[in-house]
């Protein structure tokens, strides 16, 4: 995902940007809720940690250099092992990926918002000018082409 390049509007092609706006929100919405997922099974994944290390202490304390089981001594061994630290550390990774997807989409909320002001402009006058047509089907057909080209180097 190119927010960066996404987000950024050509004010000279306002047409073109409104026909690519959904399609645009589309694609970070449903990245947003592949995030959200994402961060829903990493939190499955802490608690099922949690409670495996639970067990394990409860059945062998004296691995864990318990002495005595109380929920306190228990909770405080859970937090030390590696394995519980790293699927936390797993868990906070994909909140903030969830929480930067999230901003994306309240992002290209705003990008809607500045399309609409830019055509108000328009059609007050503000870029008055000399009136050049354009073909917006080529217009379309170079965007699209950019596009792949963008996704084509990613790969």
């Amino acid at each position: 995902m190119d927010y960066e390049s996404d987000i950024s509007i050509d004010e000279q092609a306002l047409d073109a940007e409104w026909l690519d706006h959904p399609r645009h929100m589309l694609r970070y919405c449903a990245h947003a809720a592949e995030c959200h997922r994402d961060m829903d099974l990493a939190k499955e994944n802490v608690d099922f940690v949690r409670a495996q290390l639970d067990k394990l202490i409860r059945s062998d304390p004296a691995q864990f250099e318990i002495e005595r089981i109380t929920e306190g001594s228990i909770n405080a061994a859970i937090l030390i092992e590696t394995g519980y630290q790293k699927a936390v550390q797993a868990y906070l990774q994909k909140k903030y990926e969830h929480e930067v997807a999230q901003g994306a989409v309240r992002a290209f909320d705003h990008r809607k918002s500045a399309l609409e002001n830019l055509v108000r402009l328009h059609g007050a006058s503000y870029f008055a000018g000399p009136a050049v047509p354009h073909d917006l089907g080529e217009v379309r057909r170079q965007r699209d082409a950019k596009v792949q080209g963008v996704i084509a180097s990613k790969m």
